[in-house]
């Protein structure tokens, strides 16, 4: 997912959006486990996906903060 794209949805959006990539990840891992993963790739961008969500939803966090 792009940055822009999570910039525009709201805390609350975000949070879910994190929930679902998290997962996302888990499942992924449980394929790599069962070896039954081809692509392994996709876990390091599923990593990057959330830490990526994470980020904009500290950001918006604390702006809403500061703006109180």
């Amino acid at each position: 997912m792009k940055t822009t794209e999570l910039r525009q949805k709201d805390v609350a959006g975000l949070q879910a959006e994190v929930k679902e990539l998290q997962k996302a990840h888990f499942g992924l891992r449980m394929q790599k486990a069962t070896q039954q993963l081809t692509n392994t790739a996709t876990l390091r961008s599923a990593r990057r996906d959330i830490a990526r969500a994470k980020t904009i939803l500290v950001e918006k966090q604390s702006a809403e903060k500061s703006a109180k």
